[in-house]
This record gives structure tokens, sequence and C-alpha cells, in this order.
């Protein structure tokens, strides 16, 4: 995956952690902002290869501010990468399926919370994280909007044949982990197997361009209108 280069990406904190949740079982961590008004459609937020970053958490604030209930829950277990080659490590530490396992602990720990309005639940990732909504929506119908930015999936794809949440996915033209070309073979077998019709949008960017702690591939003007997109679309997938 080319995210690069070998630069830290966080400010030497751990990550981000003020909840704890039950995860089949065990215990999972994670940071959980709620709105000005006290409740609002809850709203999964899924990091990066590198952790639970200030930047996640940042994520996590923006959509709470705009009225969600957002949940970000910590994959790496407290731990957050400062190059990228210890983010590709724990990443590839992490199986998938323990991932979506511990994402749909976090649904059901989001969905239990009475500040919590909506039947379904939002889901919005970056990078490995994007690939990370894909694979959790295609399993848990749970989740009732799907947000997938630059989403590197991680070997096979899912199997979208349970899928029922709307896609809105954001990639970048310039994405040398994730060619524009691929999108089409994405798309195709989502509207084949779940019948969705997933709206992709690419970008004149680079991946990571969401990414304002990364000033080398972050795009202003991209962000800005892939965030707007977002907000207008769990807003209308979410009741």
């Amino acid at each position: 995956m080319a995210d690069t280069p070998d630069t830290p990406r966080s400010t030497g904190r751990p990550a981000h952690q003020n909840v704890t949740f039950d995860s089949n079982g065990t215990p999972a961590h994670g940071y959980l902002a709620l709105p000005p008004a006290g409740s609002g459609p809850g709203v999964i937020v899924i990091q990066e290869w590198w952790g639970l970053t200030d930047h996640i958490a940042d994520v996590t604030d923006r959509l709470a501010a705009e009225g969600f209930v957002a949940l970000a829950p910590d994959l790496y277990g407290g731990n957050v990468a400062h190059d990228s080659g210890e983010a590709f490590r724990m990443m590839q530490d992490l199986p998938v399926e323990r991932g979506v396992e511990l994402l749909s602990g976090a649904v059901g720990h989001l969905l239990a919370l009475p500040e919590v309005t909506s039947e379904t639940v939002g889901a919005v990732g970056f990078c490995m994280g994007g690939g990370f909504v894909l694979y959790l929506a295609a399993q848990d119908p749970r989740v009732g909007a799907a947000v997938p930015f630059y989403g590197v999936i991680q070997g096979e794809l899912p199997d979208f044949s349970h899928l029922k949440a709307e896609i809105l996915g954001h990639y970048g033209e310039r994405d040398e982990a994730i060619p524009v070309a691929t999108l089409d073979g994405l798309r195709k077998a989502i509207k084949d197997q779940s019948g969705i019709d997933a709206d992709f949008r690419v970008y004149p960017a680079d991946h990571a361009f969401f990414n304002d702690g990364r000033p080398e591939v972050y795009d202003k003007d991209s962000s800005e209108k892939a965030w707007t997109a977002t907000l207008n679309f769990l807003k209308s997938n979410l009741n």
C-alpha cells in the first residue's frame, strides 16, 4: 500500500480512548464524541493504518459537531504507528475477521447507547479503515450508510450478498494504492451481489487527501467537497 513517506503520524501520545465496550466477550476500547444536542444518529469512524491518531479523533469530533454520536474503535489496542513500516506491520497483525468482529462490537455498543436515535449506523473509514467499512457493511446489516475514503481492500473482495447499506466512496485519481480503474470492478461486484449502486467519486488528489495532518498529500478543495457530500449522505440515510 503506497502511504508514504516514512514520517511520524502522531504526536507521541497514545491512542485516544475514553470508552470501553464488549467485543465478542472481550473488552475493546475507543473514542466517543457526543453532539451538542446530546443525541443523534450513530456513526462508526474507522482508523487509517496509523492507529487511533489525533486525526481520527478530530474527524470523530467533527462528526459530533454536525449532530452525530460518533465512535472510533481502537483496532490496535492503544498502539499508534510512527512510520509506514510499523503501520504496515500493525495492519498485517490484525486479521480482517478480527477487525470486523471488533467493529461489529462497536456497532452494538453504539446502537445500545440511549443517546443514539438511529436504527442503523453509518460507517466512515480511511485507507485501511475504508476497506474495513466495506467488510463491515457487507457482514453487518446494522450498517445503513457506508463511506469509504480511499478504502484499501486486503485480499479478496467481501461477499456483498447480504449488504444493506448505501455506499458513497471517495477516491483520488492519483492514488497509486487504489488505481481508479479498479473501481469499476468493485462497483460491479457490489451491484451484482446486492443490487446496490455504489456512488464512487474521484477527486484530483492523492491517497490520503483528506488527512490534513499530512501536508504532502492533503487537498483542501477535494476534502471539503468529500466532507460536505459525506455529511449530506449520512443525514439522508440514517434515521
